[in-house]
């Protein structure tokens, strides 16, 4: 397998694996905008030559939207390998040039958001543990911060005081995503939709800066759904899938 890493330079005739429609989309033009202003962040997008998903996307923590503090480590924002790329050992390939390169550049370890069982859209722990990395932080939602130190003396990533308990004060449904997810850009709108036709109340945050992610009431900021003050899902969904949790809340 050949990769091909998507800069400022080839990114408007690249595709981006996650979200195969044409670069007019809005799924897809939200997400080249976000990532053309994150590589200077230092953020790597490595996917396969081939179109289709299988791809990884790392950036140093500092500068991941995420509440984390982890000083000297390298973020990986999201490694993704399904359908036929599958059982080749692609994500493999994918994660060790993430840790050659992060090395390369002095950082002491990656890091990574997963779960103690397989929740879409988060690395697969089981992969994680075959690999050699270990939970060093679990948020009360069961979302866990996994790591991969490369020295002995390397410190523990920790998650930042505000997304240790995932909980905010308002009542309703409040979701808070942002761009990073290509999905967002056709599917926010559509609950907004939804949540107005049902007569619910529904609100969303855009996280729009770093800054505003790094403080953010959940470990995961791509997509995190409250309801009445609760955590219930990271899972983008459509409207059928939201409907069903309507019924569900009612």
């Amino acid at each position: 397998m050949e990769y091909i890493r998507v800069t400022k330079e080839n990114i408007d005739k690249e595709h981006i694996c996650c979200a195969l429609s044409k670069n007019n989309d809005i799924q897809v033009s939200s997400k080249k905008a976000w990532l053309q202003e994150r590589f200077d962040d230092g953020l790597v997008f490595l996917k396969s030559e081939e179109r289709g998903k299988c791809f990884i996307e790392y950036i140093p923590v500092e500068n991941a939207w995420n509440p984390i503090d982890a000083e000297g480590y390298m973020y990986i924002d999201c490694l993704w390998v399904s359908g036929s790329f599958k059982g080749h050992g692609y994500a493999t390939d994918l994660l060790n040039a993430c840790i050659e390169d992060s090395k390369s550049k002095g950082k002491k370890g990656i890091c990574i958001l997963s779960s103690q069982k397989k929740k879409p859209f988060l690395a697969d722990p089981k992969f994680l543990k075959l690999k050699g990395f270990n939970v060093c932080d679990e948020a009360d939602n069961g979302i866990q911060l996994w790591s991969l130190p490369f020295t002995e003396d390397a410190l523990q990533p920790q998650y930042k005081e505000c997304a240790k308990h995932p909980r905010i004060e308002e009542m309703g449904y409040v979701l808070y995503y942002t761009n990073q997810c290509p999905f967002n850009g056709k599917y926010v709108p559509v609950l907004e939709g939804v949540a107005k036709e049902q007569n619910v109340q529904f609100k969303t945050i855009h996280l729009q800066s770093k800054e505003e992610a790094q403080n953010a009431p959940t470990p995961i900021t791509t997509y995190a759904l409250f309801f009445d003050g609760e955590y219930l899902t990271n899972e983008q969904m459509n409207d059928k899938r939201f409907l069903k949790l309507l019924l569900k809340q009612a």
